[in-house]
């Protein structure tokens, strides 16, 4: 599905050398070699500058290289949903999972929905939150994935095409690492994060997060508002690698072990439930309607 080079780039450049890479790719490193000039003839680009200490990647080269693991744990990824979508059983339901789409809370609501729909099994399935990604995925729930767990408003459910089920109005939380002094801390106040960087997503996102924004700017300027794009790893990791904080929730408090999830002394909450298709399968149905019971929603 991909140029089976752009693996032999990225083993090349993670190892900053032909021969370790060879070692590691269990190819000689002449053939290594050849691959590698074989890509840059194809793409017209020069990726390593070859010097007498080793391997250098170019610019061209770092910019193919984050492209690259990307297209490959794409294509990895659409891969399995088609197996996955092979063995469709129509009693299964798909929840697709990540770091930023637990699955978790609704294993714990397992045996419950067990009791009112006996028959319906669960399959996880794991993908990679990358923006191309999670768009595609939640345009098209009920083909390979059936249920996705994570925030949204009613923008973000006619922008990414799907339904939501809304479960809860989640307590916005503050991430800040764990070698911040305010790790110390069991709840922040709103004056501690005066003078810091604090990352929300950008406006037009999240109406909540938008509320919170407007109000943090009218009655808190000391704080510093950074804007981001998206909940991802990357986001958590610019958060502890600059000593930012982000605002985030209480599922979320595993996907770093260098940050911490702390509750702050504000009011703000965001919308948390379960994304699906607009025209959502029988079992589908069955499934929402049994976690509506279980939930008391109305």
């Amino acid at each position: 599905m991909y140029n089976p080079q752009l693996e032999t780039f990225i083993k090349v450049a993670d190892c900053g050398s032909f021969n370790k890479a060879s070692e590691e790719l269990y190819i000689s490193p002449p053939a290594v070699i050849k691959q590698i000039n074989l890509l840059e003839s194809s793409l017209n680009l020069r990726l390593f500058v070859r010097t007498h200490r080793g391997l250098v990647m170019t610019e061209a080269g770092k910019s193919l290289y984050h492209d690259a693991k990307y297209i490959i744990g794409y294509c990895n990824d659409s891969v399995n949903r088609a197996r996955n979508a092979m063995q469709k059983d129509e009693t299964v339901i798909r929840i697709g999972t990540s770091p930023m789409t637990p699955g978790q809370f609704l294993m714990d609501m397992w045996a419950s929905i067990h009791e009112i729909c006996p028959d319906i099994k669960f399959q996880l399935i794991p993908f990679d939150n990358t923006p191309n990604n999670s768009v595609e995925i939640l345009k098209n729930l009920g083909k390979n994935i059936d249920i996705v767990a994570g925030l949204f408003d009613d923008n973000f459910l006619k922008v990414r095409k799907c339904d939501g089920l809304l479960l809860s109005y989640e307590p916005i939380r503050c991430a800040v690492s764990i070698y911040n002094e305010l790790a110390k801390k069991s709840e922040l106040d709103v004056s501690d994060l005066y003078g810091r960087n604090l990352m929300i997503i950008h406006r037009g996102w999240n109406k909540c997060l938008d509320i919170m924004r407007n109000d943090l700017i009218q009655n808190h300027s000391q704080i510093n508002i950074v804007d981001f794009d998206m909940f991802t790893l990357n986001a958590f990791n610019q958060c502890e690698n600059s000593d930012n904080m982000m605002i985030c929730i209480d599922n979320w408090a595993n996907v770093h072990p260098l940050l911490k999830v702390l509750p702050v002394d504000w009011d703000y909450t965001i919308q948390f439930g379960l994304l699906y298709s607009p025209k959502p399968s029988e079992t589908v149905l069955r499934f929402l309607n049994a976690v509506k019971k279980i939930k008391d929603i109305t």
